[in-house]
């Protein structure tokens, strides 16, 4: 694939993962709750069989109780994706270092973790915390942390995929 077709596919999808972020923070408390309460239902429902078997009530205490775990790790999977996104789009221009890959692929993300959580204090029901663009910012890190070692392993991959293709030649 082209360079320039590349970047305008890459660019797409990170802009539309940002927009996909926004309008998740635009959902109100009761919202936001519900996506996450029926996601950790359909979770505990699907792979512990033990969950259906018990009642209502004590099935609804579970489920509020893994929430708060399951809308922080959302977070941080949704900044992961956007991390390694931004990681990505910004190694295919090859005008920058990797070390400035990396710090400019951090900063657009933590600056839209920053961005994300205002929009949310004017969401109602919701809040603007720091705890959650320090999670976010780790889900930056590791998304990006995940590319690089990706196209390390992709790298040497093909390294040895080249040199096994050269010594047949000879």
């Amino acid at each position: 694939m082209k360079k320039k077709a590349k970047i305008i596919i890459l660019t797409t999808i990170t802009i539309l993962w940002m927009v996909f972020i926004f309008s998740m923070s635009a959902k109100n408390a009761t919202q936001s709750s519900s996506i996450s309460g029926g996601f950790t239902y359909n979770i505990l429902n699907t792979f512990f069989e033990q969950f259906r078997s018990i009642d209502k009530t004590t099935q609804n205490g579970i489920v509020e109780g893994l929430q708060f775990i399951v809308r922080k790790s959302a977070h941080f999977l949704a900044y992961a994706i956007l991390g390694g996104l931004c990681f990505e789009n910004l190694s295919i221009l090859d005008k920058l270092s990797k070390k400035k890959t990396f710090f400019i692929a951090l900063l657009i993300s933590v600056l839209y973790a920053i961005s994300d959580e205002i929009h949310q204090y004017f969401v109602p029901g919701r809040a603007c915390q720091f705890r959650d663009v320090m999670i976010d910012s780790c889900g930056a890190l590791f998304g990006i942390a995940v590319i690089i070692i990706l196209k390390k392993i992709v790298n040497k991959i093909k390294i040895i995929y080249n040199n096994k293709n050269t010594n047949k030649l000879n």
